[in-house]
């Protein structure tokens, strides 16, 4: 059996068995989230074959260090640190920049490729096999991994045996097992042990962190006595602290303190420490998942700010995982307890926030009111260092909601009157991510408003603060594509590329500036890799088939016009592709059909409209592709080229004096092919001369 494969049994140790029985010496890893949260069994995966990896390839470890850092900063005594940026760095109560869960998938990305590098170097005869177990009991972002892998490993070279019970798997997992073989397992009998008592079962759960699956070990612990079980959960916990990663803290750890003999105290801490770590790494999921868990153990009126800490960062983490209604109502569950204008400031900044960037329709009108909400509270703080800096804050949120209404003018000064503010106020050092913030939203608009100097100059100083953000790169290089300054453009994408780790978006961006420069080789490479990743990405499977079809590879066009078509039925331009692949092979009715299926969903498309004309031009229909290449023109405004075509169908069409005026006019216009039009317009007067 070489195929990827899934084994589902009931029982730990009867999965195990099966793996054993099934793969050669796979590196077996348990998943189960309670153990250390996020990444459980990625961890592991990485702990085996990071020390060999550095020894023979240290560029590999090299080009994906972030990533294999981010999530498990404790793998750094294998391979050193990753580089720091201003967010990595700054307090906690700084922190004014998030990453939502395609941050975090980037990363999962980054580790994918270095295990399939990893696999494809060991050059071993039977593949490189990973067993993940408890898959069904892995935190979302492992899950996630799995899936990914699962669908990017050749199992030839990297076998994939995802192990679990018939429970629930997230809905991209299950997608990506659709086609794996199944290997169900039977239920064997629990072995015969010593006579144990229900506390000596129950000391065995918890001392496996409540992962155990033998239902003897449940029952003993259930009908423990509850303050037995809380003693044993405290002496776990405290076994646990002495080595504690954070990936334990944020699994094993919270978990104990909040069954443990004191839930709303040591338990609230350890929560509220963990769900601290997963907001400022971007585990969204996990931030969730942890403040409920710490908003059920919390008195809101011993703790208020603990509360509305859970409450917060749990409505804001709602978001990226597609959870809209939950965040909205979290935080109006804020505003009907608490009376506090600080809760009531920033909890009505995050509401404008939901409705100016994420709620479908957006509603920017009601996000400025409560935006203006946040914005006054903040204008009456009685602290002059919280006014100041919380001043500032809401100004650059209101700001980027004034951006939404279209009021860019307005937009800019609220920002530059915060960048004013602070730099008068503090010194260099303090408060310096949100500064970098305020400045970032600057250059933003600064391009907005057609001032890509000044745009390009805050960039530079950006990347010159914090080097290893690399939106920066991407930003500025954006800026030098405007500008035609290609060299500067590839050589921001080249050094993102190098820093980052693997974002779609920018191998995109790499992508289709190296097609403008005629680097199709290089193009062709950043596309094939965005769609190894995500194959679903629109943007890059167009651009991908419109370059296989430009330079002539018409197969692979068409293979990738099919596959997009599966994957978005019905979508315009992949239809247009379809027929201009078609049209190019001189399969004239079939390129009509797809023309006329794009047509069907926008009759004014451009690119469907000028390609169906030369189908009709070809097939002797030229009064037809007259009319589809005056609908373009009336779509796009005067264009030479289609006038040329156009001129041509008059001239076919024998009307030489209509002809003749779409040849003058189109060469009154810039980049026209002036030598052919000439050409045209001496046999359009040879024509009317006979």
């Amino acid at each position: 059996m070489t195929g990827h494969l899934r084994i589902v049994g009931d029982r730990r140790e009867d999965r195990l068995r099966a793996i054993a029985a099934h793969t050669g010496k796979a590196l077996v890893v348990r998943c189960h989230q309670r153990l250390r949260g996020p990444y459980t069994g990625v961890d592991t995966v990485l702990r085996a074959v990071l020390p060999e990896a550095y020894r023979r390839w240290p560029d590999l470890v090299e080009d994906h260090r972030v990533a294999l850092l981010y999530g498990m900063p404790e793998l750094a005594h294998l391979i050193g640190p990753p580089p720091r940026t201003l967010a990595d760095d700054a307090p906690y109560e700084e922190r004014t920049r998030f990453f939502g869960a395609g941050w975090v998938r980037c990363m999962s990305q980054g580790i994918v490729g270095f295990l399939l590098e990893y696999a494809r170097r060991i050059h071993s005869d039977t593949a490189f096999e990973i067993a993940f177990e408890e898959a069904h009991a892995a935190e979302a972002t492992t899950q996630e991994l799995i899936a990914l892998l699962l669908r990017r490993a050749d199992p030839r070279r990297l076998r994939v045996v995802v192990s679990a019970t018939r429970g629930t798997l997230s809905e991209e997992l299950q997608g990506a097992l659709a086609d794996v073989t199944v290997l169900p397992v039977p239920r064997t009998p629990e072995q015969l042990v010593e006579d144990r008592s229900p506390g000596d079962w129950a000391a065995v759960h918890v001392e496996g962190d409540c992962t155990d699956d033998d239902p003897r070990a449940l029952d003993g612990y259930q009908r423990t006595d509850p303050r037995t079980r809380a003693r044993l959960h405290d002496r776990r916990a405290d076994s646990l602290e002495r080595t504690a990663t954070w990936g334990i803290r944020m699994g094993a750890i919270a978990h104990h303190r909040e069954h443990g003999s004191d839930p709303a105290g040591a338990g609230r801490a350890a929560l509220l420490a963990a769900q601290r770590h997963a907001v400022a790494t971007g585990f969204s999921a996990a931030v969730v998942d942890l403040g409920l868990r710490g908003r059920g153990l919390t008195d809101p009126r011993s703790h208020e700010h603990d509360y509305w800490e859970f409450t917060r960062e749990a409505a804001a983490a709602c978001i990226p995982v597609g959870r809209l209604e939950q965040s909205m109502e979290l935080y109006q569950s804020l505003l009907r307890r608490f009376t506090d204008p600080k809760i009531h400031m920033m909890t009505s900044y995050a509401i404008a926030m939901l409705h100016t960037r994420f709620l479908k329709p957006r509603d920017h009108e009601l996000a400025v009111q409560w935006q203006h909400n946040a914005v006054s509270i903040a204008g009456i703080l009685p602290d002059p260092a919280e006014r100041l800096t919380y001043s500032v804050f809401h100004d650059n949120g209101l700001a980027l909601v004034e951006m939404h209404r279209g009021n860019l003018h307005h937009a800019l000064a609220l920002v530059e009157s915060c960048i004013t503010r602070l730099d008068e106020r503090l010194d260099d050092d303090q408060w310096a991510l949100h500064r970098s913030q305020l400045l970032y939203n600057r250059a933003r608009l600064l391009v907005a408003l057609g001032r890509p100097d000044e745009a390009h100059a805050d960039y530079t100083r950006l990347v010159d603060i914090d080097p290893y953000y690399t939106d920066y790169l991407s930003e500025r290089a954006r800026i030098s594509r405007d500008r035609g300054d290609f060299d500067a453009a590839l050589a921001d994408y080249d050094r993102a590329v190098r820093l980052a780790p693997p974002f779609p978006e920018l191998y995109y961006n790499r992508g289709t500036a190296r097609a403008q420069v005629g680097d199709h080789r290089g193009a062709l490479g950043d596309f094939t890799l965005v769609l190894e990743m995500e194959p679903r990405d629109l943007d890059t499977r167009i651009a991908r088939a419109e370059l296989l079809l430009e330079t002539g590879d018409l197969d692979a066009a068409e293979t990738d016009t099919a596959t997009g078509l599966r994957l978005h039925p019905g979508e315009l331009q992949l239809l247009c592709l379809s027929g201009t692949v078609l049209l190019q092979r001189d399969q004239l009715d079939r390129a009509l059909a797809a023309f006329d299926g794009a047509l069907a969903k926008d009759p004014r498309y451009p690119a469907a409209l000028i390609n169906r004309a030369v189908v009709h031009f070809q097939q002797s229909r030229p009064e037809m592709a007259v009319a589809d290449l005056t609908a373009a023109l009336e779509a796009v405004g005067d264009d030479p080229d289609i006038l040329l075509n156009r001129g041509i169908a008059h001239l076919a069409a024998d009307r030489p004096d209509l002809a003749l005026k779409d040849f003058d006019q189109a060469l009154t216009l810039p980049d026209a092919d002036t030598t052919e039009l000439q050409e045209q317009r001496r046999l359009c007067t040879a024509s009317s001369a006979r």
